[in-house]
């Protein structure tokens, strides 16, 4: 049976990050957003957060689930950038006008490729073209949704549903979290890269004309994008539920933020709170490297393996998020569930360094296997199935 087994590190690797000399606590940050988030991707730590666990409709920030979802098919090359969709008379006829609120102006009939219903989705926050794209992929958009709700659940969305493709209010059907939405924007930058850089952080985009023929260009409505350096998405969200909400990233100097605010009352509100949340996280935070790349911290235990134990290492530079400009007394330690059974792959994610620090939440470091381990011949799994057996 697995259990949570605390290995010794392999001195001197905390040396240096433990020998700060203890001093408190972590920086406030005062915001009227009801719901607040921000966390380092660099750590994993989490710089704030207020009623990160409320379900709340998302309004358009549900747009980022069904643009994971094309992502995903685009990677997975089940769908291409250049396929041509065709809008259908019945879903324009219901997407079109003020009554349909944000649209990318498609028409009816129209043949747009996928490349441009995502930058519809993104940039222009398209109710439309999120509807015809959830149509291209799934039939009809209950079944995009069932699609959406099957992806959320693996990758972790726990606190999350969705009734529609775009957001749009559906009586409670459709909820997020602030955690999740974060979640969502770390897998989307994450399992995505390519797809994340070519389609978040395009500052407008021109589709359809207006009735005298020229060409309707709009803005993105990201309030980071050209105020805050590194900015790069990811979606905004407004209805007179939901409030003014806003789902964030930005990169600077190797620290990736992501950022979540929800049920702002004002547009300008939601604009001014955003740029302060994100810069107020790198001004007020600052990282210290732990560990370098492929420096082997512990090993674990492997059960019927070639091998009893394994190295744990580094997967990449491992760093912590600690107050900027204070040294607060680190404790770290190495967990995981053990032992871990054979076979094992090298770079396999088995275990985790826990760095704690006085008034803040325990930052997880991912370790992974220094190198495969396979399975033991019958004699081995014989020998420890008898060493098991009499302790």
């Amino acid at each position: 049976m697995k259990k949570l087994i605390v290995a010794p590190l392999i001195a001197p690797i905390m040396a240096v990050a433990l020998a700060y000399p203890s001093i408190a606590a972590a920086p406030q940050f005062q915001t009227e957003a009801p719901v607040a988030f921000l966390k380092d991707l660099s750590s994993d730590a989490i710089l704030f957060e207020r009623d990160a666990d409320r379900r709340m409709p998302p309004a358009s920030m549900a747009k980022m689930m069904t643009v994971y979802v094309a992502f995903d098919l685009i990677k997975r090359g089940e769908m291409k950038l250049t396929d041509m969709v065709t809008v259908r008379p019945e879903t324009w006829a219901k997407w079109h006008g003020p009554q349909a609120g944000s649209t990318m102006f498609l028409s009816a009939g129209e043949q747009v490729s996928v490349a441009n219903l995502l930058y519809g989705i993104v940039t222009l926050s398209g109710n439309d073209a999120c509807v015809v794209l959830a149509e291209h992929i799934s039939g009809d958009e209950p079944s995009f949704t069932e699609r959406m709700n099957r992806t959320a659940k693996k990758i972790g969305l726990n606190n999350s549903h969705f009734g529609t493709s775009n957001g749009w209010p559906d009586g409670g059907v459709t909820y997020v979290t602030a955690r999740d939405l974060a979640d969502l924007a770390q897998h989307t930058i994450e399992d995505h890269p390519k797809l994340y850089k070519q389609f978040y952080s395009r500052r407008d985009f021109t589709w359809g004309k207006t009735m005298g023929g020229n060409a309707i260009t709009q803005a993105n409505r990201d309030p980071l994008l050209g105020r805050v350096a590194g900015a790069d998405g990811l979606k905004t969200g407004h209805t007179e539920e939901a409030g003014y909400g806003f789902t964030g990233s930005a990169e600077q100097n190797g620290r990736r933020l992501v950022m979540v605010m929800a049920g702002l009352p004002t547009f300008t509100g939601r604009a001014n709170e955003s740029v302060r949340f994100m810069e107020w996280g790198f001004r007020a935070w600052q990282s210290k490297p732990v560990v370098a790349k492929g420096r082997k911290v512990s090993e674990a235990d492997v059960q019927l393996g070639s091998s009893s134990s394994v190295g744990l290492i580094a997967p990449r530079a491992l760093t912590v998020t600690l107050p900027a400009g204070l040294a607060p007394e680190l404790g770290a330690k190495v967990v995981y569930q053990g032992p871990v059974k054979a076979p094992i792959k090298a770079g396999q994610h088995i275990a985790d360094l826990v760095i704690t620090a006085p008034d803040m939440p325990a930052q997880r470091l991912p370790l992974v296997a220094e190198k495969d381990v396979d399975e033991a011949g019958f004699f081995g799994r014989a020998w420890s199935g008898l060493t098991s057996l009499f302790g």
